[in-house]
């Protein structure tokens, strides 16, 4: 009785995932897909075929007969919706870089710190999180604006002799990108540099290594599935996102979120701008899949 309960148990905790995965992630993916493949029409909603179930079978495979992929075809031709994915990656990965070049040493020296004093710094990483992420990126353009308190600081202390045209650029993106998604970087850095064995590197110094060497060859090599992990979640998400390119990068920044805002709000065209997010979707199913290989791969040696 307590096996046949225990293996019911495990089963449940099975299914749970993939339950929420089908609920949160397929089922909306389905519906997504099967907008994408619909026309565009003055109606609520703003497309056709909408399934009529009340036809029964009928009904249904006469839906899915009028499905189209003229939408994915369009996509093709419009050079707009290229050069959005290509800018989206280029600046979501250059961000990606940057942050990973910050949130590194931030995370060893969380890791190198007293024990007593790591959860106040863990505190101070995740403290942004406290306040509206929209008012965060608020803040930015008070800082950044020509007569913000970035230049009034520069002025003020002789660096420069004019303003420095920062908001409205990629670099101000660059900017909100990297502090918005930082905690995302440092947090599993610092969990794989804490559960390191910190012994490795003292015999690789006995041994004879200089301490840059030890670095590399040993701390890095460990931390890396914590690096991993950080740049697939500040990365997957910097593809997609609007609110910081609309607000810090202006009207000319041009990024997938913001399109597939205008063709949801602007245009209305609801088949297209599901075309362009299932695009989107399979383009950062690449980087989940490598994430997973490297996690499995990670999981066999540590066994």
């Amino acid at each position: 009785m307590q096996k046949l309960g225990s293996a019911i148990f495990s089963r449940l905790v099975i299914i749970i995932p993939y339950a929420w995965l089908l609920v949160f992630f397929l089922i909306p993916f389905v519906i997504v897909f099967r907008i994408s493949l619909s026309e565009t029409a003055v109606a609520m909603p703003p497309y056709l075929p909408v399934f009529n179930l009340s036809d029964g079978i009928s009904g249904l495979i006469d839906g899915i007969r009028q499905f189209s992929f003229a939408n994915y075809v369009w996509l093709t031709e419009d050079a707009l919706y290229f050069n959005a994915y290509v800018s989206s990656v280029v600046i979501a990965a250059v961000s990606t870089v940057l942050t990973l070049l910050i949130a590194y040493p931030v995370a060893y020296g969380m890791a190198q710190a007293p024990r007593s004093l790591r959860p106040t710094l863990l505190m101070l990483v995740i403290l942004p999180f406290w306040t509206s992420f929209l008012i965060r990126v608020y803040a930015w353009i008070a800082i950044l604006k020509p007569e913000g308190l970035l230049n009034q600081f520069l002025l003020a202390t002789g660096i420069v002799s004019e303003p420095l045209i920062i908001l409205n650029t990629h670099l101000a993106i660059y900017i909100g990108i990297v502090y918005s998604y930082l905690p995302f970087m440092v947090l599993p850095i610092y969990s794989s540099l804490e559960k390191m064995d910190h012994t490795l590197t003292e015999a690789a110094l006995d041994l004879g290594c200089t301490p840059v060497t030890a670095f590399w060859r040993i701390t890095f090599p460990l931390s890396l599935p914590g690096v991993v992990a950080g740049c697939m979640l500040v990365f997957i998400p910097a593809v997609g996102e609007f609110v910081i390119p609309d607000l810090l990068g202006g009207s000319e920044t041009l990024m997938i979120g913001k399109t597939l805002w205008s063709e949801f709000n602007s245009n209305r065209d609801w088949p297209v701008s599901a075309a362009v997010a299932t695009i989107l979707l399979l383009i950062l199913v690449v980087p989940i899949v490598f994430f997973q290989n490297a996690q499995a791969k990670a999981d066999e040696r540590g066994r």
